[in-house]
């Protein structure tokens, strides 16, 4: 993201009205400022990515050791610092000499701040001032707010380098602030590039906050459901945040629409945290558009997903199908080889009848209901399963060793799908 310039952040009202006077670093005011942090730690400077502009108050710098302080300023350039701003007259009476000496030795810019102003006043009103110059140096072909909204999107989803204080200021430039207890839910959706189906969903959530925009091959979206909400979709397990977006969604969304829905996070749990939920629910839509569903899906209306659905098959997906293909052939072979040898010689459809019985419960009743057959048959068919594989299918032991291996061949056998042109794949 374009940055200001150090001269161009002095300049800036709040940051005068602390009355800065440079110690030195002259030549290096035109040096980028990525962000304006303030902290109180003097230990060091690790939690600095470069470019940063740090405040402190001058607490720790008042009973250290000359070489302690030089030290610091080392430690602020080695790693990348662009300035380094003290407040002097409280804490501090005057800026340390070895201070001001080491930071013109290494070309640090050091200023003095004369006037107490809150630092997170001059913080918030520079890091706004560098996100609007990010915004203006983006594309101008599309509107500044759905640019900078897609634009923050994509690096949450991306993983990209980010601070929660960059994080934080760019959702609120979008007006997306999560309340208290808030919970964030990532969501992908793939079908028309429009954001019509988001839009509907959060008007039957009553109340949720929402980031989304259109990219190439899927619409991504961050809602933010008040503490306790329910919205208005009702349904089972109203109370579950995933259940709740996932039923909104059934009934927002059009008919051949696509939806998967990332897991809940707390909106105060950090920014990797958002990352993360966007990042399973772009990861789940690729799985859902390119391995056959383990059950029947809805005659009419959308197909909705989530993460937790899918939490098998991005497990053995792990890296990538590509990668993973030969292993889970042989994980395949290994396991339900006699089911597969029946199935190409009679046609019949046991291993999917394993899977669906074993994703229920073994119950007979649910299993029945799900594969459209009558108990009598599914009896017949599970006697055969278990005749070919010389084991008893409801033993607990069997029980993950035999759904992975259904679950597997799904995979395996989706792989030679057709995927949606432009949804980006996220390992």
């Amino acid at each position: 993201m374009p940055a200001l310039t150090l001269r161009e952040v002095l300049a800036l009202d709040l940051v005068l009205a602390a009355r800065p006077e440079l110690l030195a670093g002259e030549d290096a005011l035109d040096r980028p400022v990525r962000w304006v942090h303030s902290s109180e730690v003097y230990e060091g400077a690790n939690f600095l990515d470069g470019g940063e502009l740090l405040l402190t108050n001058g607490f720790g710098l008042t009973d250290a050791a000359e070489e302690v302080r030089r030290r610091y300023v080392r430690e602020l350039t080695a790693r990348g610092a662009a300035g380094l701003a003290v407040e002097v007259g409280r804490a501090l009476p005057a800026m340390p000499a070895e201070v001001t000496d080491e930071a013109r030795r290494l070309g640090l810019p050091l200023l003095a701040l004369h006037r107490v102003v809150p630092f997170v006043r001059i913080t918030e009103a520079a890091n706004r001032a560098i996100v609007a110059r990010g915004l203006s140096g983006r594309s101008a072909g599309r509107p500044r707010g759905d640019d900078h909204t897609a634009a923050l999107l994509a690096d949450l989803a991306d993983r990209a380098a980010l601070n929660q204080p960059e994080v934080d200021a760019r959702a609120a430039l979008a007006g997306f602030r999560p309340g208290p207890g808030a919970r964030l839910i990532g969501v992908s959706v793939h079908g028309p590039r429009e954001t019509g189906a988001v839009d509907r969903a959060v008007r039957l959530l009553g109340g949720a906050a929402v980031l989304r925009a259109a990219f190439p091959g899927d619409v991504l979206a961050l809602l933010a459901l008040p503490a306790d909400s329910r919205g208005t979709a009702g349904g089972p397990g109203a109370g579950d945040p995933v259940r709740t977006v996932q039923e909104a969604f059934r009934t927002a969304a059009a008919p051949g629409i696509t939806v998967a829905v990332g897991h809940a996070v707390d909106a105060g749990a950090g920014w990797l945290h958002w990352s993360e939920t966007l990042r399973a629910a772009r990861a789940s839509l690729e799985l859902a558009l390119t391995v056959p569903p383990a059950e029947p899906g809805p005659a009419k209306g959308p197909l909705v997903t989530s993460a937790r659905a899918l939490a098998l098959e991005r497990e053995l997906t792990r890296g990538g199908i590509a990668a993973n293909r030969d292993r889970l052939a042989a994980l395949v072979q290994g396991t339900l080889g006699a089911l597969l040898a029946w199935e190409a010689a009679r046609g019949s459809d046991l291993v999917r009848t394993l899977e669906v019985h074993l994703r229920h419960g073994c119950s007979p009743t649910r299993t029945a209901a799900l594969l459209h057959i009558g108990r009598q048959s599914l009896y017949q068919r599970l006697e055969r399963i278990e005749s070919l594989l010389g084991l008893e299918i409801d033993d607990p032991d069997l029980l993950g060793e035999l759904l992975t291996a259904a679950c597997a061949h799904r995979v395996v056998r989706g792989t030679g799908a057709a995927r949606s042109p432009g949804l980006r794949t996220v390992a």
